[in-house]
């Protein structure tokens, strides 16, 4: 069945429609293929910055390019017909000012066909959020723990657990919301905070290390398929992938060094000639 066929994709309308209804399902993807087998199980497919760690090795997020969202935020588009896809801006793409804000934003929907972008959005973030979407931009929010804040917070670290904190978190929310974000994805904090975000905040909320509360989960893909020897806390794995490709290498590298493959299933073989033919 060809795309254009297919069910229609689902839009930010949807998902903002859905706050307070049955749980917005998302996951992250960040290739075609992962994509193509997500896609019929998820509302919203995000292709974070988290791109950095997973699939690059690096460190944090903070060396994240844009270069390489727009890349992986394309393949995403090639594998997902029906998930709303977002696409995180990377650290320093937003901060400074609106009008750099939304010429990143709009090439990276352009270059990649994305239907929404994300940023990380503290307070000071509000003006930015308010600059895209006046023009033309959905945006995600994402509040509590920030990984491209991980230098200032000194690591990843759980939010909202002082009342300081929760205060901050709660202003977060409240000026990501009034901006106009369609969505706030809140990340590493406490239950009863998420809960109460997202019971005063009008637009759905997606909890990762939240609450069962919010409008909707997130997990990285990678870590619920349990292909890292260690996931966080709030992570639930729902495979060991990690055993079962170790396995498979281990089983393949057996049969190439005792020449168990390639046996004659996986040979070519010089044809006979066809007499009809000759």
């Amino acid at each position: 069945m060809s795309k254009q066929t297919q069910t229609r994709r689902k839009t930010v309308k949807d998902i903002a429609a859905a706050k307070g209804k049955t749980p917005i399902v998302c996951l992250t993807a960040y290739d075609a293929p992962m994509a193509s087998l997500l896609d019929p199980h998820a509302d919203l497919l995000l292709v974070g910055d988290s791109v950095g760690m997973v699939v690059h090795g690096l460190p944090s997020t903070v060396g994240v390019t844009m270069e390489m969202m727009i890349l992986h935020g394309q393949a995403v588009m090639r594998g997902a017909e029906q998930a709303l896809v977002v696409v995180d801006m990377p650290f320093g793409s937003y901060e400074t000012n609106n009008d750099d804000a939304f010429l990143n934003a709009a090439r990276i929907m352009k270059e990649t066909g994305c239907q929404a972008v994300k940023i990380e959005s503290g307070t000071y973030a509000a003006g930015q959020i308010a600059h895209l979407v006046e023009r033309g931009v959905p945006v995600m929010g994402h509040i509590g723990l920030r990984p491209q804040a991980v230098n200032v917070d000194g690591g990843f670290r759980a939010k909202g657990r002082t009342n300081a904190e929760r205060d901050r978190v709660i202003a977060e929310a409240r000026a990501s919301a009034d901006a106009g974000a369609f969505a706030i994805v809140i990340e590493g904090v406490a239950e009863d905070l998420a809960a109460e975000i997202t019971a005063e905040v009008s637009c759905p909320t997606i909890g990762i290390g939240a609450s069962a509360a919010c409008d909707g989960q997130v997990l990285v893909t990678h870590d619920m398929l349990g292909l890292f020897d260690w996931t966080p806390k709030f992570v639930r794995r729902y495979a060991d992938l990690s055993k079962t490709i170790s396995e498979a290498a281990a089983a393949y590298a057996d049969d190439v060094r005792t020449r168990r493959f390639p046996g004659d299933a996986e040979t070519y073989a010089l044809r006979k000639p066809d007499p009809e033919q000759r």
